[in-house]
């Protein structure tokens, strides 16, 4: 499994997807600031994993507090709430992260805790976070993978995997779990641009699992929809509205109206924990704009001319219509998906009831 990041007695190492595929190399956070940093200069990216990461930049944070007073410790957890929330606006599994653990903190607090207990238990939280997210991806995996070809070319644009994750991956472990079934599947990973999250990372831990990978220029996709050579999408979610709209990476959006022209099903794999049910729509979902210099440069070298105007939106917003079905670890939501959300939250539709037609 891919050591995406990591709790350990000095901190938490993470593995710097800055610098893949060319070098392996770790970056070791030994508190909650360096956690926000590691967080908002993508060294970890993927909403899963951004989640865990701030749970652990939490509990790493009231761990190494050296205060022995509560309210002093109270107001300490608030500043570390709100330096790891400003990192990264659009992946709600974040705020879900440091929610998990300032919630147990609070409880914790209001009864009376010993400090000591309180750090004790918020690591404890922050460490089965990890373990659960990859049980999550494997029951993904587990639930989608009827959905995808017995053979045939899966589409993915970004990176949906074990490093956006810790493990296994979303989008990617429903491709692994499908291939682990039985399925004659390769993969097209589209370059996504301006990152090049594709091209650096789906195709790196794809290759290391030996599952057949080719990667595209994001403005090859409709060429080949339209020779017939891409049989499904599958992709993965910063935040899903209520209504079914999903925000994933930007170029989702183009590429699932491909996807509908071609009559190719378009499928979207994510934790329940990537649901926003307080938003109802995408057009509310906040789009964060990343710095200029990663669309005017590859590997430091300049591509553009000094001056020119540069937008960067490192998401869209995918309307919910062309979405074929959401796969979460509770099981294939489909369509009317106000409807199938609600029903997951109310714990009224169990997965055996949502078979797959």
């Amino acid at each position: 499994m891919i050591p995406t990041l990591e709790w350990l007695p000095k901190g938490v190492n993470f593995l710097d997807q800055t610098k893949l595929p060319l070098e392996e190399t770790y970056v070791l956070a030994t508190d909650y600031g360096q956690v926000a940093t590691v967080i908002r200069d993508m060294i970890v990216r993927g909403a899963p994993a951004i989640g865990v990461a701030a749970a652990m930049g939490m509990a790493l944070g009231i761990d190494r507090s050296v205060t022995t007073m509560m309210d002093e410790l109270t107001a300490e957890v608030a500043v570390m709430a709100k330096t790891l929330a400003e990192t990264r606006p659009t992946a709600v599994n974040l705020f879900w992260g440091i929610d998990e653990i300032r919630s147990l903190y609070n409880s914790l607090a209001a009864k009376g805790t010993p400090i000591a207990e309180i750090k004790s238990a918020v690591v404890a939280r922050a460490r089965q976070m990890y373990d659960e997210d990859i049980a999550a991806c494997k029951r993904m995996g587990a639930h989608g993978a009827a959905l995808l070809p017995m053979e045939g070319t899966v589409l993915t644009h970004c990176n949906a995997g074990a490093l956006a994750t810790c493990g296994y991956g979303t989008a990617l472990g429903v491709i692994r779990a499908a291939i682990e079934q039985g399925h004659k599947i390769s993969v097209f990973a589209d370059e996504t641009r301006p990152f090049l999250q594709g091209a650096r990372l789906t195709a790196w831990e794809l290759m290391k699992d030996n599952i057949p990978t080719t990667v595209i220029c994001d403005n090859m996709a409709a060429t080949l929809m339209r020779q017939g050579r891409i049989q499904a999408v599958i992709v993965g979610s910063d935040r899903i509205a209520a209504n079914g709209d999903v925000a994933n990476k930007i170029g989702t959006y183009g590429v699932a109206i491909l996807a509908h022209e071609h009559g190719i099903p378009f499928y979207v794999a994510a934790p329940w924990s990537t649901l926003d049910l307080a938003t109802s729509s995408g057009d509310l979902i906040p789009i964060e704009q990343r710095a200029a210099d990663e669309v005017t440069h590859i590997n430091g070298r300049q591509m553009t001319p000094d001056g020119v105007g540069i937008e960067n939106p490192a998401f869209d917003v995918t309307p919910a219509k062309y979405v074929t079905a959401i796969i979460t670890e509770h099981g294939v939501l489909r369509a009317p998906y106000p409807e199938s959300i609600r029903a997951i939250a109310n714990g009224t539709l169990l997965p055996a009831e949502m078979a797959i037609p």
